[in-house]
């Protein structure tokens, strides 16, 4: 590729046009008529302003010029670089292929050698590979029978490993059974042992829960109808209170009725120290608006059952371990309606007698 270069050439007319427009506008002032001399000086000015273009666009040219002639530079010497490059590969394209014809020259004589060869050979291979097929076709023969034989004392051994496993197992079966049934026969003993000590235990504490309530129906005989019930469920005697005989309304201080009552049950609980206490506080579920140390009725079931709890322990042979006091609110009704005589069955306070299982416990452990 052929890049013709730019001319250098500078553009010299404007100058020259200048200088004639001068030594005009010189003449024309000396000689010329006002009117006729603007002409001239507007004319001059047009010559001036063509003038500054004229050599701005020469410079932009000569910029230009140079910066084509440093890339045709470049140009050729990518080109004579590629030129270079592309002799380099030619040379080892010619060396490859010498190479190539070499190498093929050389597979074309092995080829004709091992031709040489298999031919010589296969004759003597024949023989060999008859002479080998007989010797395979004997040792299967021999191999077969051999199978047959391993097959029938593995056959004859697995009969006898079956028959003495059966034995064995049946041996290991009756071992078992009597082993089991020597100690089915201990658990049946030891249980009915414990079954006899459990009913025994029970017996005794439903009786000594039966003669507590009758011993605390005898102390309480005198308030059975003035809002006292005595019940028996569980295991357990429940001396329910109701708070006409305890407080008065919105109140835990106990009434001297109330004191009587409840210092006549402790005589009771005195004279029984294996009966453990729980006092149990409960309202309706009619808001508490209460204040100061009584906020709700949890508060007051709470109190109460505290109050009871006090009265009882003035009884100095009563154990304070004995007794708990909890308050369960309006949470445990005994009647959900919504009626007057539901509310005041719900108001009350539950004393739950409940005899000492230790004992009881203790053989439930051991076993």
């Amino acid at each position: 590729m052929h890049i013709k270069p730019l001319s250098m050439k500078k553009v010299t007319i404007p100058l020259k046009f200048f200088i004639v427009s001068l030594i005009a506008f010189a003449v024309v002032q000396s000689c010329v008529p006002a009117k006729q001399l603007k002409e001239l000086q507007y004319k001059h000015n047009r010559a001036v302003v063509d003038r500054d273009s004229l050599k701005e666009v020469n410079e932009d040219l000569t910029v230009e010029n140079t910066e084509m002639e440093a890339e045709l530079e470049l140009l050729r010497n990518q080109i004579s670089g590629t030129r270079q490059q592309l002799a380099n590969e030619i040379d080892t394209s010619r060396h490859y292929k010498h190479q190539y014809k070499v190498y093929q020259n050389m597979y074309e004589d092995l080829a004709k050698k091992q031709d040489v060869l298999i031919k010589s050979n296969q004759e003597e291979t024949r023989k060999l590979m008859a002479e080998l097929q007989v010797a395979r076709e004997d040792l299967q023969q021999r191999q077969d029978r051999l199978y047959e034989l391993r097959d029938s004392l593995s056959r004859e051994r697995e009969k006898l490993n079956m028959l003495q496993a059966q034995l064995d197992e049946r041996n290991s079966i009756l071992a078992a059974l009597d082993s089991s049934l020597q100690e089915k026969e201990q658990k049946l003993q030891s249980k009915s042992k414990r079954i006899n000590e459990l009913e025994r235990i029970l017996q005794a504490k439903d009786s000594a829960v039966m003669a507590l309530k009758n011993k605390v129906l005898d102390a309480l005989l005198g308030f059975r109808n003035q809002g006292l019930t005595v019940t028996q469920k569980n295991g357990k005697v429940y001396v329910s209170l109701e708070e006409k005989l305890l407080f008065k309304s919105g109140q835990w201080a106990v009434d001297p009725k109330g004191k009587e009552a409840l210092k006549k049950l402790a005589g009771v609980l005195a004279s029984n120290e294996d009966v453990n206490i729980m006092i149990e506080g409960h309202t309706d579920d009619v808001p508490y608006n209460g204040s100061g140390q009584i906020k709700d009725n949890w508060d007051l079931s709470v109190k109460r059952a505290t109050s009871i709890l006090k009265i009882l322990l003035e009884n100095g042979n009563i154990d304070p371990q004995r007794l708990i006091a909890a308050g369960r609110g309006e949470h445990m009704p005994v009647d959900e309606r919504n009626t007057r005589e539901a509310r005041r069955k719900n108001r009350r306070t539950e004393i739950i007698l409940t005899p000492n299982l230790n004992e009881l416990f203790e053989i439930l452990e051991t076993h």
